[in-house]
């Protein structure tokens, strides 16, 4: 299960396949790694409230969610492509 990753601002992509990682948490430090940024912890009620920058995914319908909003499962079954937005431009997503 390969999916797009961009990052505002950096002029490249990445693929990564979503299969190899078992949740968020996991996930997100590995993005962290791959380029270098800090993406902080996620919160129901403030999102990414604190970071730079904030996850998000495109799911099967075309809607742009926060990664967390949904269960693992369900995520990993919607997921099209994964960007991490500048945190100011993320408010508004999600549920």
């Amino acid at each position: 299960m390969y999916v797009k990753v961009s990052v505002d601002g950096a002029p490249y992509l990445r693929k990564i396949d979503l299969k190899v990682y078992k949740s968020y948490p996991e996930l997100l430090k590995a993005l962290e790694n791959m380029f270098k940024l800090t993406i902080g912890e996620y919160s129901e009620n403030e999102g990414y409230n604190g970071s730079e920058f904030a996850p998000t995914y495109e799911d099967k319908d075309g809607d742009w969610m926060l990664v967390g909003d949904v269960p693992w499962d369900m995520f990993i079954s919607s997921c099209k492509r994964l960007r991490i937005m500048k945190g100011s431009e993320a408010r508004g997503l999600g549920c």
